[in-house]
């Protein structure tokens, strides 16, 4: 049930996730998590700036109502699920962007004011790591 993957900073995408809030999957019947996933890999690989944050995919992330989810995660960091994305290039690249100054800071803090613009309002969920609670 379980599959081994990286433990390094991560992405993890819903790929099974709603395309929008009314609509399931797109018109070519799609689901946006899977558009996502695509997007995500897309820019990742056409922008060094992203190499040290993997792009993982798994089937729900049980956050249906804020369809096109991820949850971002890296070993002592706190974690972040965030969600209500359009699945598509733009959407990626902001969290890809958030990802990778949340991968350089020391907690998984990042200030408010480096935020891309895309992220914000799309926090659900902060996570603690394993073995300690937030401040």
């Amino acid at each position: 049930m379980l599959t081994p993957v990286d433990d390094g900073p991560a992405i993890v995408a819903c790929n099974t996730c709603r395309h929008s809030k009314d609509k399931r999957e797109d018109a070519a019947g799609q689901r946006g998590g899977a558009k996502l996933v695509a997007a995500l890999r897309a820019v990742r690989e056409s922008d060094e700036r992203f190499a040290g944050v993997a792009v993982q995919e798994m089937p729900c992330l049980f956050a249906c109502t804020d369809f096109c989810t991820v949850h971002l995660r890296a070993p002592g960091k706190v974690g972040y699920v965030l969600g209500r994305f359009s699945p598509d290039e733009d959407a990626a690249t902001a969290i890809l962007e958030y990802a990778a100054l949340y991968a350089q800071s020391e907690h998984g803090r990042v200030p408010f004011k480096q935020w891309p613009q895309g992220v914000k309002g799309h926090f659900i969920t902060r996570t603690p790591p394993p073995g300690f609670v937030a401040e």
